[in-house]
């Protein structure tokens, strides 16, 4: 996979990118990762990017023309068809399915902003997807565009030293993902629960999954209600409940 990010900053992509899976996963060869810098392609003497907004207002606006020439710079780095993704709040809200999908792509552009945004005609002429980490505001898209690249490229066959960790992570089946415990048993009075200790691989799959639609629908019933249960997860998350003490919590689709 090969990954253009177009950024004010190049230094706080690449040196991000250098540790952890994703350094990994670049030294394997699985994945390329290349900055292209508006400011190179700026024309006057104090390699200007911003201009004031029209109509008034605070803030500045990153500029039409060097913000083109880099986003197609980083284009024609990439193979033909290569999609631009704008990191912007207008976009549509990045998850794991969007992950999923962006890892089967052969590459793609992100354009992180900086100041106000983007001059829309930029988001014209050359955005195939807007994306947006949530409802929050960032400094800058580079943190943004430092999210999305972790959370495709560990998806890459290779990037991970167990390839079952994807698929259990949380979010992979619309659920979050079950507690995590490991040695030793006891730690400060709280012990590992037993199931996990016995070697049943069946009880134990049972109880992970229910352990995830129970922390789901705690945490973000939201998932659950666009997800729906089967016959198996509505009978283990009405167990869950039942040992929760929640008798007025009814199941989701109910």
């Amino acid at each position: 996979m090969q990954i253009q990010v177009v950024s004010l900053f190049p230094d706080l992509i690449t040196g991000s990118l250098a540790v952890g899976v994703c350094g990994r996963a670049f030294a394997r060869g699985l994945a390329q990762v290349g900055v292209v810098n508006p400011r190179d392609f700026a024309t006057d003497i104090h390699r200007t990017v911003d201009d004031r907004p029209y109509g008034g207002g605070p803030g500045m606006v990153l500029k039409y023309a060097p913000l083109r020439d880099a986003i197609l710079a980083a284009r024609r780095a990439l193979p033909a068809g290569a999609r631009v993704v704008f990191l912007s709040p207008q976009g549509r809200k990045f998850d794991q399915a969007m992950a999923r999908e962006m890892r089967d792509w052969s590459g793609f552009v992100l354009v992180a902003g900086r100041y106000e945004g983007f001059d829309e005609r930029n988001v014209e002429a050359d955005a195939d997807v807007e994306l947006s980490l949530g409802d929050f505001v960032l400094s800058g898209g580079e943190f943004a565009a430092l999210a999305v690249i972790d959370a495709v490229v560990r998806l890459l066959p290779g990037a991970l030293g167990d390839e079952a960790s994807a698929d259990q992570d949380s979010f992979t089946d619309g659920l979050l993902d079950c507690p995590q415990y490991t040695r030793p048993e006891e730690v400060d009075g709280r012990v590992v629960p037993a199931v996990l200790l016995g070697g049943d691989h069946a009880a134990i799959r049972r109880w992970r999954l229910q352990q995830s639609l129970g922390r789901t629908l705690t945490r973000r019933p939201d998932l659950l209600e666009r997800r729906g249960l089967v016959a198996e997860e509505r009978k283990l998350l009405g167990d869950y409940l039942a040992g929760q003490e929640r008798p007025g919590k009814d199941l989701p689709g109910r």
